[in-house]
């Protein structure tokens, strides 16, 4: 499924017009349907449905479960596909088969499960629930000069191919601390280009993710701070602000968040002990 679609569309200049081709972002609904349960008695439901842009849907969906702490270690996984009898969805449904020892408390999920920054649910309630979760302040370890952090936005830029044909579509990207780009994944959701991100690292070398450092291309919100603690990533680096609740999250975990990145100039907004001046 393409990443892309052509459309036409009719271009004002001044006083003129014109009819030339584009290019849009795709965005398509993604169904997590969770296989679940002891051998001799699995079972199926519907996790949640996102609008995302196709590409690296079985990535979104492991990052997805990190991020709710349904998955912690590869072998929670037992598989991860798109259901092929579901022909009319149309590859839009993606189906992660859990481990038996796997324990699901769909009455938390069902809770606490959000997905942008217009729900209501509670500030403090959301953090008290990741405690709850077992999710401990992140250790200090990990650190960056500021030079490399001025850098990332043209840097990561570079490995945005549907931005730069759509100008409409975020990207999430993992750092080392010698400033190597790791991966980038785009999506037009930010959760989602997040989720991708760390599903990708996650099945490919498990968590917590401490080595790298995380890039986002939009703003901070509270749910990207989340993930990036469940994921065990303690710098979060955006081109955007964050919100007032963001900040008192990466409090909470012990994260350096920095923002508005641009022009050799960013903002640390707590523990900026992980930036060196070097």
């Amino acid at each position: 499924m393409p990443t892309v679609a052509p459309i036409q569309i009719t271009r004002v200049r001044g006083e003129s017009r014109s009819t030339q081709p584009d290019l849009v972002a795709v965005e398509e609904p993604l169904e997590i349907r969770l296989g679940f349960g002891p051998t001799t008695e699995r079972a199926q439901r519907t996790l949640a449905v996102t609008m995302r842009t196709p590409g690296h849907d079985h990535e979104l969906a492991l990052g997805y479960l990190l991020a709710e702490g349904i998955i912690q270690t590869q072998t929670d996984v037992l598989s991860c596909r798109h259901c092929v009898q579901d022909e009319q969805k149309d590859g839009n449904v993606i189906r992660v088969e859990l481990a038996p020892t796997v324990a699901l408390d769909w009455a938390r999920l069902d809770r606490f499960s959000y997905a942008s920054a217009s729900c209501g649910l509670c500030g403090k309630t959301s953090i008290d629930a990741l405690r709850q979760q077992g999710a401990r302040p992140l250790e200090p370890g990990f650190s960056v000069a500021a030079s490399l952090i001025s850098a990332l936005p043209d840097r990561i830029r570079t490995y945005q191919p549907a931005y730069q044909h759509t100008g409409g579509i975020h990207a999430s990207a993992l750092f080392t601390a010698d400033g190597t780009i790791r991966r980038v994944r785009e999506d037009i959701g930010r959760h989602n280009a997040l989720d991708k991100v760390i599903g990708a690292a996650f099945w490919e070398e498990n968590t917590p993710l401490s080595q790298y450092g995380l890039f986002l291309s939009g703003r901070i919100g509270f749910e990207l701070v989340q993930k990036a603690w469940m994921a065990g990533l303690s710098l979060v680096v955006a081109v955007g602000a964050p919100s007032s609740l963001a900040v008192d999250l990466a409090r909470e975990a012990n994260i350096t968040l920095v923002g508005f990145v641009r022009n050799e100039q960013f903002n640390m907004y707590t523990s900026p002990q992980r930036i060196s001046e070097l």
